[in-house]
């Protein structure tokens, strides 16, 4: 294994470990909110996710004021609902969508793209996952449950 392989390793056991946004928290008055709840038959995780936007002034877009979620499931589809709530607060609708579509395009790579490090900070952790197609749902669960919570989000 090489040194950036063990740090991407450390990444997800420490995010599967602390869980940064875990627990659905209740929008703030005057905010928007989606939520989608996800399943995977093939492993039986599961899980919730609410996305809160900040009202968008006049001119200006909505901002992911926060990403919640409750689930249950293995350290990968865990770890990776926690590095996206770390990730989105203060992206617009469009930039997270963005990152999500970014994030499906490595994972579905097999490992053939190296992964761009400035653009998905520590979801490019999950880069080995892709050679794992059975794992590659697992990481994708709350990145696709976010996505469809955006949209719901009015």
């Amino acid at each position: 294994m090489s040194a950036l392989d063990g740090l991407y390793q450390e990444v997800i056991l420490d995010h599967a470990k602390r869980r940064s946004g875990q627990g659905l928290a209740a929008p703030a008055p005057g905010h928007g909110s989606g939520e989608s709840h996800q399943y995977n038959p093939t492993c039986g995780d599961e899980i919730t996710v609410r996305a809160e936007l900040t009202p968008g002034g006049v001119g200006q877009e909505p901002v992911v004021r926060r990403i919640s979620w409750e689930g249950e499931g293995c350290s990968i589809s865990m770890a990776a609902a926690s590095v996206l709530a770390e990730t989105a607060p203060g992206m617009t609708r469009d930039e997270l969508l963005a990152l999500i579509g970014a994030f499906r395009e490595l994972l579905r790579s097999r490992g053939t793209v190296e992964p761009d490090e400035e653009l998905l900070g520590d979801a490019a952790a999950f880069a080995g996952v892709s050679r794992f197609v059975a794992r590659v749902k697992c990481a994708m669960l709350g990145w696709v449950a976010a996505e469809e919570a955006l949209g719901r989000a009015g």
